[in-house]
């Protein structure tokens, strides 16, 4: 079988690009941050210019963190904008790639297999690669870096690695390319999929390159990491057995959505239960929204100065999407893991086992009627905010002091939307 040829493409400082272009400055000559001013200096620079790169200040470091001698603009995060751009700029991509040979990553990184797309556009994949770049420039002012490789892990790890040493920004590698050219490399932090952990604990056992690795007994490594490390020894020699197709075929045995809030002053008791209570109805309106019941929620509340911090999971008695039932049932788990004197500041819930609504069940201690009325009234608070907007609907724990809702609902992942 042929090698397939794969195209990763990175929006370069994407958010900081983004409010460039919006006021029509350069990235690369202008120095400004996302951030968000409102709050302290221990906030994290979503973003920063490759200007402010080139003066050594890091990617996603904290607002006290860059010295105090650079003068820069500090631009609020306005989320909604970048979702905007980055909708454009999928649309870019679709005049060249079919959406069934593109796989998001992220906000500002896609993976897109070109084998297919060569000789019908007569092109290398590094000169549709600079064409959907051009494309992309030309259409929303951002600039991007890209990644050639015969696997994804190759053509990730060229973008990540390769192309920030050539001059156009296009790095390209095959698995003997890799070996020639990165066996070495360090540090292995560098390298897709190795993380801080991972690296300390390879490093401890006198392992610092792929090199090492791939010349390390696999069954030492396999003792060590357990099934993590077949993948390590693959991407040591450059291999990757995971295709497009695979990627769009898989299907997850069970689904969940989950929501999380990282506090910006520690809470108290009473203030976390309000807000346990908050994010339970926020998500139960989302299972409405998409036709979806639960049996299981999960919470974990982050605690600081304690050993351990308050986790548990708490069964529904029947599949269900009331607020009611689950609220009752989450609030009695809360109760029963957090302690009166502990002080919170993160908060995560998971709705577990998510199946289609057609499977609800009703138990014997559940009155139909009272449950279809609460149906009733969640579809019509879930009508009035996409007509009105999040918070044309609220409740009175809202309106308590230390209540979080209105404030959230005003943000994407925890950060400024930038619509009012």
């Amino acid at each position: 079988m042929r090698d397939r040829i794969y195209v990763c493409i990175d929006l370069k400082s994407f958010y900081a690009s983004v409010e460039c272009r919006e006021r029509n400055l350069d990235p690369f000559t202008t120095n400004l941050v996302v951030a968000d001013p409102e709050r302290t200096e221990k906030t994290i620079c979503l973003a920063v210019t490759p200007a402010m790169k080139a003066l050594g200040v890091p990617g996603r470091c904290r607002v006290f963190e860059i010295p105090k001698g650079i003068k820069y603009i500090m631009a609020p995060p306005r989320m909604q904008l970048y979702i905007d751009y980055s909708a454009k700029i999928y649309g870019v991509y679709l005049k060249y790639i079919s959406a069934e040979d593109i796989h998001v990553y992220s906000i500002d990184e896609v993976f897109m297999d070109v084998t297919d797309y060569l000789s019908m556009y007569n092109m290398t994949a590094k000169e549709l690669g600079i064409r959907i770049m051009q494309d992309v420039f030309e259409t929303t002012g951002v600039t991007a870096t890209c990644g050639i490789g015969t696997n994804m892990y190759l053509a990730k790890v060229a973008l990540d690695i390769t192309a920030k040493h050539v001059p156009d920004h296009i790095g390209e590698l095959d698995e003997q390319s890799f070996v020639d050219t990165l066996w070495k490399h360090t540090p292995l932090t560098d390298f897709w999929r190795l993380g801080k952990g991972m690296c300390d604990r390879l490093s401890k056992m006198g392992i610092y390159t792929m090199e090492d690795i791939a010349k390390t007994d696999e069954d030492i490594l396999y003792r060590v990491f357990g099934v993590d490390a077949e993948l390590m020894i693959d991407h040591a020699w450059g291999r990757e057995t995971v295709s497009m197709k695979d990627i769009k075929n898989y299907k997850p045995k069970t689904n969940s959505i989950s929501s999380g809030q990282v506090l910006g002053t520690d809470a108290d008791y009473q203030t976390g239960m309000l807000l346990v209570k908050e994010m339970v109805d926020l998500m139960c309106l989302e299972l409405v929204e998409k036709n979806l019941v639960t049996d299981s929620v999960t919470l974990h509340i982050g605690c600081k100065n304690v050993d351990k911090s308050p986790h548990g999971t708490c069964k529904m008695d029947t599949m269900t999407c009331s607020t009611k039932q689950i609220t009752e049932k989450v609030v009695s788990l809360y109760e029963k893991i957090m302690k009166h004197h502990y002080m919170l500041h993160r908060i995560n819930i998971s709705f577990n086992n998510l199946v289609d609504e057609a499977y609800r069940q009703y138990d014997l201690f559940s009155d139909p009627a009272e449950l279809a009325k609460e149906r009733k009234l969640q579809n019509a608070m879930i009508d009035l905010k996409n007509k009105f907007g999040k918070n044309a609907v609220l409740k009175g724990m809202n309106l308590e002091k230390g209540a979080k809702t209105i404030e959230r609902n005003s943000q994407i992942g925890g950060h400024r939307s930038g619509k009012t």
